[in-house]
């Protein structure tokens, strides 16, 4: 890991959405330096399903050697303006906070939307426009927005415009700030290479997700050695492992969950477009997608039919009443069809055609790869995350489907 060199001693640095994942890292690592810390976020009190507010975070960074101040992002002019008075000014600005909501168009309400837009392209717009004239003032000033390279592959837009348009704001925030503020602050965007084992990224892709995933030391270790560089260092868009080699790191198994596992590579990261397909088959993702066959007799034989007649044996009232959900499967290509798996009611039931009741949860894949998730060669995480699965209705009780695909593992 890289090491703390203490060159942030006495900087000022205000990380928004610093009270857990990687704004706290990045917090916890300055404040190893001795840096002040403005944890500007909106979690003052705790939340049901994630951990830490503005407090717990402050206490932690004063424990690693740094000075904290909490603040409610409700009103970001407040706390800039309590930053100054406390801190006598502003060294660094660590644009973090995000939102995320991974859906279609149709399936994405406008409260979403807004949310997004409110939280990453304007949260970031109007931090950075606040902070400005204090940073203007510091002898070696950053802006750090955490977001990806400006990568305009369509795949990365088509499964989740609205989250793609959002964060990318953040990013087009870099590109023009850095040419507008040239020679005076450095503003750059740094982007994790694979997935980084957040609270976030727990919830939205379920058990397992972390052993895939690198710990958030990584990408507060690249922004530390960010903050390093002078102000002609500006308008890169970085990724933590590149600049960590440049720094000298070759051990990255230090990063990982669990060493030696295969890691998620993150979004928007496909550098060269003739590469994409075999990427994508990689990891998951679908590189051509079939019109799909549409003939009816082969609900009844075929490697689909088999597969439920597997799943019929392994349903049992345990399962029902632990999972509480029914679910649609539309599959396409060879073997196309509506099939359900109903484990809300009675002892369960599966089969071809609609549900007996209205599902709880729409897949939509390919019945190649829903063979292949079903007998665990495929990760459920991976095609969602990458395009190749779709799903419709509770999230929650989709990730729930993935222990009955890991008894399934045993039947096969």
């Amino acid at each position: 890991m890289l090491q703390n060199t203490g060159k942030l001693a006495g900087y000022t640095i205000f990380i928004t959405g610093a009270s857990r994942g990687i704004g706290k890292a990045i917090a916890l690592k300055a404040a190893r330096d001795g840096a002040n810390v403005v944890i500007a976020a909106k979690t003052a009190d705790p939340h049901p399903k994630l951990p830490g507010t503005i407090y717990t975070a402050a206490a932690e960074i004063e424990a690693a050697g740094g000075k904290a101040l909490p603040c409610i992002v409700d009103q970001i002019n407040d706390a800039v303006e309590q930053a100054v008075e406390k801190f006598g000014g502003i060294d660094i600005l660590v644009n973090n906070a995000s939102a995320i909501n991974l859906t279609g168009t149709l399936e994405t309400p406008m409260k979403k939307i807004d949310l997004m837009l409110g939280i990453n392209l304007r949260g970031t717009y109007l931090t950075s426009k606040l902070c400005i004239p204090h940073l203007l003032k510091s002898k070696n000033p950053h802006i750090l927005n955490l977001s990806p390279p400006l990568n305009l592959n369509p795949i990365w837009f088509k499964n989740h415009t609205a989250y793609t348009m959002a964060k990318y704001g953040m990013s087009m925030c870099v590109l023009g700030m850095a040419e507008e503020f040239k020679g005076s602050i450095a503003v750059n965007a740094l982007w994790p290479k694979t997935a980084i084992q957040t609270a976030a990224m727990d919830m939205l892709g379920g058990s397992g997700i972390d052993k895939q995933c690198r710990k958030v030391e990584i990408v507060a270790d690249a922004a530390y050695a960010i903050f390093k560089q002078p102000t002609s260092f500006t308008g890169q868009f970085v990724i933590d492992e590149d600049i960590l080699r440049k720094e000298g790191i070759r051990d990255f198994d230090v990063y990982a969950v669990e060493p030696g596992h295969p890691l998620l590579p993150d979004f928007f990261l496909d550098q060269q477009p003739e590469d994409l397909a075999r990427q994508m088959k990689e990891h998951g993702a679908t590189p051509a997608f079939k019109s799909g066959k549409t003939s009816t007799d082969s609900a009844s034989t075929g490697p689909v039919s088999d597969m439920f007649n597997i799943i019929r044996g392994v349903l049992s009232p345990d399962i029902v009443k632990t999972t509480q959900g029914v679910y649609r499967f539309d599959l396409s290509g060879d073997h196309a069809g509506v099939w359900y798996i109903d484990l809300k009611n009675d002892a369960g039931s599966a089969g071809s055609g609609e549900p007996p009741v209205k599902a709880d949860v729409i897949m939509t894949l390919d019945s190649s790869d829903f063979i292949k998730m079903f007998e665990g060669k495929l990760k459920p995480t991976m095609a969602f995350m990458s395009g190749k699965l779709k799903i419709k209705g509770d999230m929650g009780l989709a990730i729930k489907l993935e222990k009955m695909m890991a008894m399934m593992k045993s039947k096969l």
